[in-house]
């Protein structure tokens, strides 16, 4: 007899009620990034959908492998769409799926929009962990939607600045956010009516804006040495000339340089970057298998374009967490 088969589906409700802490997001996190080192994983580079419906935006398709006792294989799709705030909407919808890699079938269906937010947040903090001076002083954080805020929050949680700056495009947006992070963190927020203001003399720099084309509004000029910037915009936001400044130039996966979109797509297209110009993956550094940040002169350039790992291992955590104090649903699909 066939052995039946039950998929656990967690839906957005379920993941708020889970409510992983900052701790977990990050340990979840950075312990993929370990089995990354173990060779424990399989990541295959993302890919994209590009509708033609007309919408302004797109699919991603991330999928990978993490084994150890995750043991499971992902999927993860999801639609980024810049002009969702004008039906109150999210800018990104998210579903992953995790399997069973020893026979294939479905384990979970899990809702990843919030997902994408943490883990995307989670690898910003990360990265800064190793490849920041030990104390910054300031924060700037250029976007104030999708993942925008879980960036700020994790940063916040893992250093003590003096000043956290933000700014983004639409005046109302920058204000909402502003007082959202106020209110959950405690700290007070600088509104920046511009990218200068908020960008000079930072120690980091995140540049999470949603242009809807490559625009250079970041400055290489602007950029003090030994600041860590981490761009990552669909769209580019930066000048041609940002990665002659770098001492160092990091990557979560060199794989997922090979895609369609991306602040640096112009770089790697042009050969301004190049694997032999790449310092390291980030898992290289977490496992120590290369250097992070040397001294506080070094300026650095951290490029991340979303590990299908980070999905797959934040999703188990939910689920497991989930089911520990009954949420979700069980559903028979076989």
């Amino acid at each position: 007899m066939t052995p039946e088969v039950y998929i656990d589906f967690i839906n957005k409700f379920d993941v708020e009620k889970v409510a992983l802490t900052n701790n977990e997001i990050l340990f979840s996190i950075e312990e993929s990034l370990k089995m990354q080192g173990k060779g424990e994983t399989e990541i295959e580079p993302r890919t994209h959908i590009r509708p033609r419906a007309g919408a302004n935006g797109h699919f991603n398709v991330l999928r990978g492998w993490i084994g150890g006792e995750i043991d499971s294989a992902g999927t993860k799709v999801v639609g980024d769409f810049v002009d969702n705030y004008q039906e109150n909407r999210p800018s990104e919808y998210g579903v992953l799926t995790l399997f069973n890699p020893r026979n294939g079938s479905p384990k979970a269906i899990v809702d990843a929009t919030g997902i994408t937010d943490m883990r995307t947040g989670a690898i910003t903090a990360i990265g800064a962990k190793y490849l920041s001076i030990k104390k910054p002083r300031v924060l700037a954080h250029i976007g104030s939607r999708g993942t925008a805020y879980w960036n700020v929050r994790l940063l916040c949680h893992l250093f003590d600045f003096e000043e956290v700056r933000i700014h983004s495009k639409r005046e109302e947006s920058r204000n909402s956010f502003a007082e959202k992070l106020r209110n959950d963190l405690n700290r007070k927020i600088i509104v920046t009516e511009d990218w200068k203001s908020c960008i000079q003399e930072a120690d980091i720099v995140v540049e999470a804006s949603r242009l809807l084309k490559p625009e250079p509004l970041l400055k290489t000029k602007w950029i003090k040495k030994g600041a860590l910037v981490v761009p990552y915009g669909t769209m580019s936001a930066v000048e041609f000339s940002l990665p002659d400044i770098m001492d160092k130039f990091v990557m979560d996966d060199w794989g997922q340089a090979k895609g369609i979109f991306g602040s640096l797509r112009e770089h790697i297209d042009k050969g301004k970057i190049t694997h032999e110009t790449l310092h390291a993956e980030l898992w290289q550094i977490v496992c120590g298998v290369k250097k992070g940040r040397e001294n506080k002169e070094e300026t650095i350039l951290f490029w991340h374009r979303g590990l299908s790992l980070s999905d797959i291992a934040l999703g188990h955590k939910i689920l497991l967490k989930a089911k520990k104090i009954g949420l979700g649903e069980r559903l028979r699909f076989a």
